[in-house]
């Protein structure tokens, strides 16, 4: 499976994208950012990353695209931008027939490390692991997008069954904490995004 893993952000919008074999051993394909100006209107800036999507999704041709869940923050000009930039990305998805999954910064965390509530150092750490990587990706948000498309093919691969004896001990956290979200479903713990 390749996925697109988009981390949203107005200045930094993180891409990653990854190969995940049946076996789970996911391979590094693309990592970068796409940054915009503050000193570009707004509609300016979602074009710059908007043409930097297209030219990802049209270059890699991913299956899906993995795209961190909008969720409330304290900072609303924060959460404006990031669900703009989505809006963006979903669009230039969908145009193309490439499905869109959407994932809580918990519940990738919980994916890629093990612990639902992992700084971003751990996160980065574990990034670089799983993809056999000799430096961490820079910046966060960059390590941010390929954790968000590792946690979705690791949760949609096919081999990926529950209580199986070739389940990780982070893929058995994975399940519990998508099940946990699903009762207390948008209730984010403060401090849990990665913005």
């Amino acid at each position: 499976m390749r996925v697109l893993g988009v981390d949203p952000g107005l200045t930094r919008c993180g891409l990653g994208v990854v190969d995940v074999a049946a076996s789970r051993q996911a391979t590094l394909l693309g990592v970068g950012v796409v940054g915009s100006s503050h000193e570009l209107s707004l509609e300016a800036r979602l074009l710059v990353i908007a043409e930097a999507v297209d030219q990802w999704l049209d270059a890699f041709k991913p299956d899906v695209l993995a795209i961190e869940r909008v969720f409330a923050q304290t900072n609303l000009s924060t959460v404006m931008g990031v669900a703009q930039v989505s809006g963006v990305v979903m669009v230039a998805a969908a145009r193309r027939g490439i499905p869109v999954a959407m994932h809580t910064p918990s519940e990738v965390k919980a994916a890629v490390t093990g612990n639902g509530r992992a700084d971003k150092a751990h996160v980065t750490a574990m990034v670089t692991r799983l993809l056999r990587l000799d430096e961490p990706p820079r910046p966060a948000d960059a390590a941010d997008a390929l954790a968000l498309a590792i946690a979705h093919a690791w949760r949609s691969g096919a081999s990926f069954a529950s209580g199986s004896q070739s389940t990780t001990a982070a893929q058995q956290l994975w399940r519990e904490a998508e099940r946990k979200s699903k009762v207390t479903k948008n209730k984010e713990a403060p401090g849990a995004t990665w913005h």
